[in-house]
């Protein structure tokens, strides 16, 4: 028990709170019973119940309040060690995220080394700065990248010092509250006491709490990035982000930071994507769900929605070595190529992207309107076939109509899959920032930019960097909006039969 309270590890600590929630199911359920004579018959809820209700009190109030301290604690340790760190300690070209990075690595090292024995607590309480400090310190296993200054040192023996009691701290609590959980439902645990009205209560907010889970995460996600958005715009006006025509960022300073030439890029891909998958997808699934026999539909329907599963890394290669050169040989290579032209000059252009990702999305278009089209009763198609009409003219003038906004929010659904896009982007379309209306020229979306922007040693609080929040922010509006109005079109417009 002590070494559970004084160590960092969580495992030994969930194992214990699992041991003490076992306990007190036994614990609870046998203290009902003898309550109740030893009758069941005699108790509000079945004796299970009991002991569910003393699983959920030790279980649930220990384990939440253990990863609320793994959440804070972290923060709070280093906001204190950072404030120990003297302004002047911070090396020209520095910063103080990366001064922690090393206080990090170095307590880290030396609690490795003292758990490893190779040094005791009190050496690595005791250590001063000296000139082998880094070679004393590698010939215990503790590998430092640089010389360590006394600030460094003293601020990492305080973060030990500060983890090592926020651990005792968290266990003791968390261990406590568990036992009190556990008295709390054994001492319930009586022939009156509503057990089963607690648990499905428990069970409850349960399930509300995962329900509210997704928005949860969606509102940080926004939030997240509005935070960030608003200190790009503090340093970037927004005129130019939203109206300016060129994007050329310099992390020197001095950027074209326009949205305009990526979001056309976005768009234009998307466009002729949607244009290859919205007929292949909608004919495909007509086929299946109105011409095809059960051994066909079984046999295609599966062998269509593969597609799906298909990285899109490996379709971004297959954009890149396969139909980008056949598009060349096509539009390309002057008079060798196949009509005599030169209006392609790489494979990398908005026609590459564009055909590769609408085959990407054929399965999400047929595989929603295949679903749509098969929930039309079949009384409808009945009915016009008893007035004369053909299979042909039952579709086009019956089924097509009331499956219509279904399929379109399909289309809506399939466009925001092509608008979050990257790899096939960053392969097949390349990454130059362009308006202009020629498919068989290179260009980029919001998605490669956003990448690319947040990539490198660039400065994190630069408009550069900071210019992918930005981006990220307004393609997740437009995402956002395109889903919204799928849902809307479905809801207003969907037909109700009887």
């Amino acid at each position: 028990m002590g070494q559970i309270l004084t160590t960092g590890a969580v495992l030994p600590l969930v194992t214990l709170i699992a041991v003490l929630a076992l306990g007190g199911y036994f614990l609870a359920r046998r203290r009902a019973m003898i309550s109740a004579g030893g009758d069941s018959r005699k108790l509000h809820s079945l004796p299970s119940y009991y002991g569910y209700n003393a699983v959920i009190s030790v279980a649930v109030p220990a384990l939440l309040a253990l990863g609320i301290w793994l959440l804070v604690q972290p923060m709070l340790v280093q906001s204190s060690v950072v404030e120990m760190i003297p302004a002047q300690a911070v090396p020209e070209g520095s910063s103080v995220n990366l001064i922690m990075s090393d206080v990090r690595r170095l307590a880290e090292g030396l609690d490795a080394a003292v758990g490893a024995g190779a040094i005791s607590d009190a050496e690595a309480t005791d250590l001063t700065v000296a000139d082998n400090l880094r070679a004393w310190l590698a010939e215990r296993g503790v590998a430092i990248g640089a010389e360590v200054s006394p600030e460094v040192l003293q601020a990492a023996q305080a973060y030990r010092e500060m983890n090592a009691l926020g651990h005792v701290g968290r266990n003791v609590f968390v261990l406590l509250l568990a036992l009190a959980g556990l008295l709390l439902a054994y001492r319930e645990s009586h022939a009156d006491f509503r057990a089963r009205n607690r648990v499905e209560n428990a069970i409850k907010a349960l399930l509300i709490l995962a329900a509210s889970l997704a928005i949860l995460t969606t509102v940080g996600i926004v939030l997240s990035m509005l935070f960030e958005t608003i200190n790009f715009f503090s340093l970037h006006p927004w005129t130019d982000f939203f109206f300016g025509a060129s994007w050329a960022p310099n992390f020197r300073g001095d950027s074209d930071l326009s949205i305009l030439p990526l979001l056309w890029g976005t768009l234009y891909i998307s466009i002729i994507a949607l244009a290859v998958a919205v007929p292949i997808g909608l004919f495909a699934a007509i086929y299946l769900s109105e011409y095809a026999g059960p051994k066909v539909r079984a046999t295609a329907k599966p062998l269509l929605e593969i597609l799906a599963g298909i990285p899109t890394i490996v379709y971004g290669l297959f954009a890149l070595l396969t139909v980008g050169p056949a598009l060349v040989k096509i539009f390309g290579r002057g008079e060798d190529g196949l009509l005599g032209v030169d209006w392609m000059s790489g494979a990398t252009s908005v026609l590459t992207a564009g055909l590769v990702m609408g085959i990407m999305l054929i399965p999400f278009v047929s595989s929603l309107s295949d679903d749509i089209i098969n929930a039309v009763p079949q009384s409808l198609r009945d009915g016009s076939f008893g007035l004369g009409a053909t299979q042909s003219e039952t579709i086009r003038q019956v089924v097509i109509p009331a499956a219509l906004p279904g399929i379109v929010g399909a289309v809506l659904l399939a466009a925001s899959r092509a608008i979050g896009e990257t790899m096939i982007v960053v392969l097949g379309a390349g990454a130059i920032a362009r308006i202009s209306g020629n498919p068989l020229e290179a260009m980029t979306t919001i998605t490669t930019r956003i990448v690319s922007q947040l990539t490198g040693d660039s400065d994190f609080a630069s408009p550069e960097t900071l210019v992918a929040f930005a981006l990220g922010l307004t393609l997740f509006v437009l995402t956002l909006g395109l889903n919204v109005l799928a849902l809307y079109i479905v809801r207003k417009y969907r037909e109700q039969y009887e």
